[in-house]
């Protein structure tokens, strides 16, 4: 799952392409059809949703620290084994200055960790006595570099805790112990996380992207959030595409918090990624030829 602080990378998914004409339509009749392609669209991309099982695979995650914490109702052990593993995905790049400025904003769950949150299970501790343990798994460069910095390490705990909290209901204090001597508790179960679904439209191949020719542009966009105060409801991303002259030279692919964006024939390419997670299923995507801008309304998932 999308951890607030998570994935959150998480995986590619549905692609939804909208084309406009107002040079052959007036504007009441271009609205229809756009909203009857929307429509269309749609219904295409939740039936094969609702025909087919979430892709998942299981793996076996690799130890990495061992956390010790305690239950603020019962003021019982718990043990966190935050794991390390390839097949989860880095979160976005975040240097120590950019961590500093996140966490003196007004809300740093902004940025948001890929990792997977394990069930519950009882193990004996050093003393014999019985305690609880979470497997949390995050990707393994992202661990490491937690490892070198105090900073991140703090910073990932807390997104673990916070994560736990969020899934199971809890309430952990804050008075944490990393215990050096012990990578894990007990044992560690392997975890099914999800795997990344193949795309509607195409699956971005990251070997393709890598070898866009170097005429390749940028395009210039913003990302604009409604309402501008309060709990987010949309986020609307507006990407300028000059010389672009049909949405079918566009290959768009959404996933929880990025978005990738290749127009053919090298013109432009963009991969961004995007401070809140978004439902990528109720995502509707609008091209219009007289201004080749493409505009992609996203609804925001809540917290």
């Amino acid at each position: 799952m999308l951890i607030s602080l998570s994935h959150r990378l998480y995986c590619m998914s549905k692609s939804l392409i909208m084309e406009t004409d107002a040079s052959l339509l007036g504007v009441e009749l271009e609205q229809k059809q756009q909203e009857e392609l929307y429509q269309q669209l749609l219904l295409q991309t939740m039936g094969k949703v609702q025909s087919e099982s979430p892709p998942s695979k299981v793996i076996r995650p690799q130890p990495g620290m061992c956390v010790k914490t305690s239950s603020m109702s019962d003021k019982k052990k718990v043990f966190l084994n935050i794991c390390q593993s390839q097949a989860v995905p880095p979160p976005p790049h975040l240097s120590q200055e950019a961590l500093v400025e996140l966490l003196e904003s007004e809300d740093p769950t902004s940025y948001r960790v890929p990792m997977s949150l394990g069930e519950p299970h009882t193990e004996v501790d050093n003393s014999s006595q019985g305690c609880t343990v979470y497997d949390v798994v995050i990707n393994d460069e992202f661990f490491q570099k937690c490892q070198k910095d105090t900073l991140f390490q703090q910073f990932l705990i807390a997104v673990s805790l916070e994560g736990l909290e969020n899934k199971y209901n809890l309430e952990l204090s804050r008075d944490v112990k990393i215990l050096k001597n012990r990578k894990f508790m007990g044992s560690i179960a392997e975890q099914n996380i999800r795997a990344k679904s193949k795309p509607i439209i195409q699956e971005i191949d990251s070997k393709e992207s890598d070898s866009l020719p170097s005429s390749t542009k940028r395009p210039e966009f913003s990302l604009l959030v409604e309402p501008p105060s309060g709990n987010a409801e949309h986020l609307i991303a507006e990407i300028l595409l000059p010389g672009v002259i049909s949405a079918c030279s566009l290959v768009l692919d959404l996933g929880e918090d990025r978005l990738v964006l290749i127009a053919r024939s090298s013109l432009f390419h963009l991969d961004i990624f995007f401070p809140l997670l978004i439902d990528q299923e109720n995502s509707v995507a609008q091209f219009n030829t007289n201004t080749q801008t493409l505009t992609v309304t996203m609804p925001v998932l809540s917290s």
